[in-house]
């Protein structure tokens, strides 16, 4: 369940606020970078809400662009403030993608294209430790159990019961037929998934083999709406040292389009239903 203030998503808008600042007062982050000698480097990361911004930070950018408002310095201090806290997966100490974690937490809506396995908002506890276990062979058993603890807690958003994250998800065959564990285990995520489709904010689709090439050929990604207008949809497309996000309207766009391309290749919802039964029964073999 989104807690109240999201760190994350607190220092995205504020960035988004300092830039705008900069912009109306026509100066480059170069610029700025040079007057506060800092690195350019640093005014990109305060900007594009990837690295925390104290109250300092703020009050030495509205320095420089010269804003007289009170109340402005005052709310994005309170930002500042706010974006410092600490959300819920800090308790799980230190999670790679935590950041992503922060944009999901609080999106409204979220797309899902997964090439090679279940998506982790849909799988079971016993499918999720096997992959896991199975991506990170030199992860402990501690480590393994932390990961799984963390996709659990994410999973509360698509159960929330007053504000349920819309989840649609496009899954390829490879990741339905991807033996995981054993077939018993396969069997019942197949059934989970089928059973978590039926919930009216969730939709499956399936992309067979036999569709052929399509425009999600060259891997994952993820598109996250946000239920603030001020709040830019965000492309995420996980790796293995690193992660990427997109939020350049024109990148958004182009992903977005992919995406529809990709619905309407899919089965539609009740052939992906049948799709996803037919594979569990052999499962069940």
């Amino acid at each position: 369940m989104a807690s109240n203030v999201n760190p994350t998503v607190r220092r995205r808008r504020l960035g988004q606020e300092l830039r705008r600042l900069r912009e109306l007062k026509g100066m480059t982050a170069e610029e700025v970078a040079e007057r506060l000698l800092v690195s350019q480097s640093k005014i990109s990361r305060l900007e594009n809400g990837r690295r925390s911004i104290s109250q300092r930070d703020v009050r030495d950018l509205c320095g420089v662009y010269e804003v007289e408002d009170h109340r402005i310095v005052d709310s994005l201090m309170q930002m500042a403030k706010d974006s410092r806290q600490q959300g819920w997966w800090h308790a799980f100490g230190d999670i790679p993608y935590s950041v992503y974690i922060g944009l999901e937490t609080d999106a409204a809506s979220l797309r899902v294209y997964e090439p090679q396995v279940v998506p982790g908002l849909l799988q079971t506890r016993q499918y999720a430790e096997a992959l896991i276990a199975g991506a990170l062979p030199e992860s402990g058993t501690a480590d393994v159990e932390k990961r799984v603890s963390v996709r659990l807690r994410r999973q509360e958003r698509v159960h929330d019961a007053e504000h349920p994250l819309r989840l649609w998800v496009v899954i390829d065959e490879a990741a339905l037929r991807r033996l995981v564990g054993d077939k018993t285990l396969m069997r019942e995520q197949l059934e989970h998934l089928m059973e978590l489709s039926q919930l009216p904010h969730v939709t499956v689709q399936v992309l067979p083999f036999d569709m052929g090439a399509h425009p999600g050929i060259l891997g994952q990604y993820a598109i996250l709406e946000f239920p603030d207008a001020s709040d830019s949809s965000v492309v995420y497309i996980e790796g293995v040292t690193s992660d990427l996000y997109l939020e350049k309207a024109n990148d958004v766009h182009k992903y977005t389009v992919m995406y529809e391309h990709l619905r309407a290749q899919a089965l539609n919802v009740d052939q992906s239903r049948q799709f996803i039964a037919d594979i569990a029964k052999e499962y069940a073999r």
